[in-house]
């Protein structure tokens, strides 16, 4: 027994040199540009990790300014990251986009019912809003080339690559496991043989937000189980209470406004839904997703609160809109979320254009006018009839984004 665990012990050592070997060879034989001062997104996570490693050791940046973005994934995950940074001797800039993520994002995703097949979109404008403030920095520190840690089959590249050529257009853009062509193994055999391994919870590792959180991004094969200990707010079903838990929700002009009478921001509303609706097996998100490539993929999810509010909202609307408008809103969410996932039409139109919120305006026309089509025609309007039809202008709709 003793021989047969030596002899695999070595057989897994000698795997694990011979994958090593075949990574650092895929980074030494890409010729790269050099000398460059770089604004990084750095997560704290395995692959913005590695960017450190590859930014001084293959790129030898002149400089590097590591930028950590805060949109709630709470205070644990940003310290976890900024002392992965101190092992690294560097110490991230942190920028708190909070607020903003939850007035100028979240607000209009539950107004929008923001779920794309399934999924309550999150990462999707987390991406976006992380590459804006990134790039933004980078051309304030006078930096000229950014870099972020996506690989080459999943969405992230394209919302990160997109946003920072609108913000900052004409800096380079680096992606060293997409354009290496690393692996997640290899990625954890190069941080090991730098020194500073890097734990993940689960193979795949975790993107948190207060809003969603996604778990083994793509890593995830039909047939695997997944455990208990992945979970940050689910208990999971057979798991939970049988006694429910009543809640009372206040909403105002389409947004939870107070939770039990108490009135909060945004921001703790969700934290605490998170909470209790994890308690009570409530999040769980386990489906085949479309990817921008057409690639289908299996993906976990964990969102307590986001299932809480965007059911809520619908129903809402049930009560209060009128069966045309409910037909089409539902037309307006689907293709909202897709916009926002996908990030394409809106931002092709910003970028051809130099006044984006009349672009937008004019893709938001034409797609009521689309929709709308579709709709019964109106009764014969009479003498009675106080409502007044307003035709919308490119420009009002513009004013009124």
């Amino acid at each position: 027994m003793a021989i047969s665990k030596q002899t695999n012990a070595t057989r897994s050592m000698t795997q694990n040199s011979s994958a090593l070997e075949a990574a650092l060879h895929k980074i030494s034989s890409v010729e790269v540009p050099q000398g460059k001062s770089i604004a990084l997104a750095y997560s704290g996570g395995l692959d913005s990790t590695l960017c450190v490693k590859l930014s001084q050791q293959k790129y030898h940046a002149r400089n590097l300014v590591a930028i950590s973005v805060d949109v709630g994934q709470g205070e644990i995950e940003i310290q976890e990251g900024i002392t992965r940074a101190e092992k690294l001797s560097i110490s991230p800039l942190i920028i708190d986009a909070k607020q903003e993520f939850t007035e100028h994002w979240l607000s209009k995703a539950i107004q929008a019912n923001s779920d794309y097949n399934g999924y309550p979109v999150s990462t999707s404008m987390t991406r976006q809003l992380i590459a804006a403030r990134v790039a933004q920095k980078a051309l304030e520190l006078g930096c000229d080339a950014l870099m972020e840690g996506s690989s080459g089959k999943g969405n992230d590249q394209y919302r990160m690559h997109n946003v920072f050529s609108l913000f900052a257009p004409g800096l380079s853009i680096f992606v060293p496991v997409r354009d290496f062509d690393l692996t997640r193994g290899e990625e954890q055999l190069l941080m090991e043989h730098y020194g500073v391994p890097v734990e993940e919870v689960i193979a795949g590792g975790d993107d948190k937000t207060m809003w969603c959180r996604s778990i083994a991004s793509g890593g995830i094969g039909l047939d695997t189980e997944l455990p208990d200990s992945i979970w940050l707010w689910l208990t999971p079903p057979a798991k939970a209470p049988d006694k429910p838990t009543t809640l009372t929700l206040t909403w105002q002009n389409g947004l939870p406004i107070a939770l039990n009478g108490v009135n909060l921001p945004l921001e703790q509303l969700i934290e605490q839904l998170n909470v209790i609706g994890g308690a009570n097996g409530i999040g769980k998100i386990d489906l085949f997703e479309d990817g921008i490539m057409g690639l289908k993929s299996r993906e976990i999810y964990e969102a307590p609160a986001a299932t809480i509010l965007l059911k809520v909202h619908r129903d809402l609307e049930q009560f209060c809109l009128t069966k045309e408008e409910i037909q089409l809103k539902r037309q307006l969410d689907a293709a909202s979320s897709s916009q926002m996932y996908a990030q394409s039409t809106a931002q092709a139109s910003i970028r051809r254009s130099a006044h984006p919120p009349h672009a937008f305006a004019v893709y938001l026309t034409s797609l009521l006018h689309a929709v709308t089509k579709t709709l019964p025609p109106r009764r014969k309007e009479n003498s009675n009839d106080q409502a007044v039809a307003k035709r919308i202008s490119p420009e009002r709709a513009g004013r009124a984004l």
